[in-house]
């Protein structure tokens, strides 16, 4: 990775002071710019057109929906925009899913600063960025991989489902989580259903007790068998 100027970053994240952080260590680092920051994907994607950034560096938890959905979105106006996720969630859930979305490179917040601007370098240079861990987990699937022991995984779901799931964990009801996703009720009704099924669960009432376990557990930063239920 070779230019004259310095790299444009856009830095997308909804927690202020961890914003401010991340900044100030990629401007501490000689030949990048930190050029915007926004907390929300309207407030990103206006930034990405103004600013013309070079990498975008984005959080999963944005106010007002998600960071996959900010990497949709950019996807369609700079398909070629290097994206480096850095979020507090679980990597074995969402590494992959971000990556199928358009994303470059997935880091926890919790690694060493170094950690991010060699994946921001290492993405900038048309690499893909994961932790050694999920590395050999892809080469051990490629190789014949392994099955959970109950078989009930929340990595099983898909990404709509997964949003579904983590909402009912968070106590919204089905006509709530239908207005916040822009879906129908009978949509969001049918999602359960396959969650239900996928995971084994019978009835409403287990969904809900599972889904608020599982989603207090991911944002109490347990880090457990993050697939697992």
């Amino acid at each position: 990775m070779t230019q004259d100027r310095p790299i444009k970053v856009l830095l997308v994240d909804d927690h202020p002071v961890v914003r401010r952080g991340i900044a100030q260590l990629i401007r501490q680092e000689a030949g990048f710019s930190v050029v915007a920051e926004a907390e929300s994907v309207p407030e990103a994607v206006e930034a990405v057109r103004a600013h013309v950034p070079d990498v975008l560096v984005v959080d999963l938890t944005l106010k007002g929906a998600s960071g996959m959905e900010l990497i949709k979105q950019v996807r369609t106006d700079r398909p070629h925009l290097p994206v480096l996720v850095v979020s507090m969630h679980d990597e074995r859930i969402y590494a992959e899913r971000c990556l199928r979305m358009g994303a470059n490179g997935y880091v926890m917040k919790e690694e060493a600063a170094e950690v991010i601007i060699a994946a921001i370098r290492r993405i900038m240079d048309g690499g893909t960025w994961l932790s050694e861990r999920l590395m050999s987990a892809a080469v051990q699937r490629m190789v014949g991989g392994r099955q959970s022991l109950r078989g009930a995984t929340v990595a099983s779901l898909s990404d709509r489902e997964l949003e579904v799931f983590q909402l009912i964990g968070r106590g919204f009801g089905t006509k709530s989580i239908a207005e916040q996703l822009k879906l129908s009720v009978k949509t969001v009704e049918a999602h359960k259903a396959n969650i239900k099924g996928k995971l084994g669960v019978r009835s409403a009432p287990e969904l809900q007790r599972l889904a608020v376990t599982w989603t207090e557990s991911r944002e109490n930063g347990d880090r457990g068998d993050a697939g697992q239920v």
